[in-house]
């Protein structure tokens, strides 16, 4: 039951993506695999020019990526609310709060940095797999 609420999250997530005039319009050069580790679950994100290419619930060891972002699932579902409280409507204003931690490729996170933004602003429209 639970793999197909993670599915059905992916397949949501993947159509809002994929729709969203913002990316459609900057997305040219998004294309990079990127990790968000919720902690109790993780994504794997493989973007290809501002579409979502594969997402993948809980990757294995071997799956690869060029950064992560990780926060605690409650930063995660705070970071996800339509109107998230102060210090959670950001990746640099949660790290800031100390439990979000960017790691990994950061050259890549700040060449995609607009959109990252817009892509985890739409966890505001799906909600959050944790």
């Amino acid at each position: 039951m639970a793999v197909a609420k993670e599915q059905q999250w992916a397949t949501s997530f993947q159509e809002v993506n994929d729709t969203n005039e913002e990316l459609s319009a900057h997305g040219k050069f998004f294309t990079c695999t990127y990790l968000l580790d919720m902690e109790t679950k993780k994504i794997l994100l493989q973007m290809h020019a501002g579409k979502v290419e594969k997402i993948t619930v809980d990757p294995g060891p071997l799956d690869s990526y060029q950064f992560a972002i990780r926060a605690s699932a409650d930063t995660w579902k705070k970071f996800s609310m339509p109107t998230p409280p102060p210090m959670y409507h950001g990746i640099w204003a949660a790290s800031f709060q100390g439990d979000m931690k960017l790691e990994g490729d950061l050259i890549v996170l700040m060449q995609n940095l607009r959109c990252i933004t817009t892509q985890l602003e739409l966890l505001r429209e799906v909600g959050s797999p944790v």
